[in-house]
């Protein structure tokens, strides 16, 4: 799969917006302080990484207790 203009019409498209500005970020403030953003999303990303350790553990712990208490029976086996 190739990247780009590949008939003609997209060509001429390509050339018209080639210069066109979309996106002005430098006159636009922004209402959300960028450093609290990303202490959001870092505090989100640890308390999840600390809940899959806490799972892991539980199911570990979890397997550990039904391992220990399993009982085996034996039965006549027939070929």
């Amino acid at each position: 799969m190739a990247i780009g203009a590949e008939d003609y019409i997209d060509q001429l498209l390509v050339k018209k917006y080639a210069d066109e500005k979309v996106d002005n970020h430098d006159n636009i403030e922004s209402m959300v302080d960028p450093q609290k953003m990303l202490g959001a999303m870092n505090d989100y990303a640890s308390m999840h990484r600390n809940m899959m350790l806490l799972k892991q553990r539980l199911n570990i712990a979890c397997y550990a207790i039904n391992a220990r208490s399993a009982r085996y029976n034996k039965t006549a086996q027939q070929y």
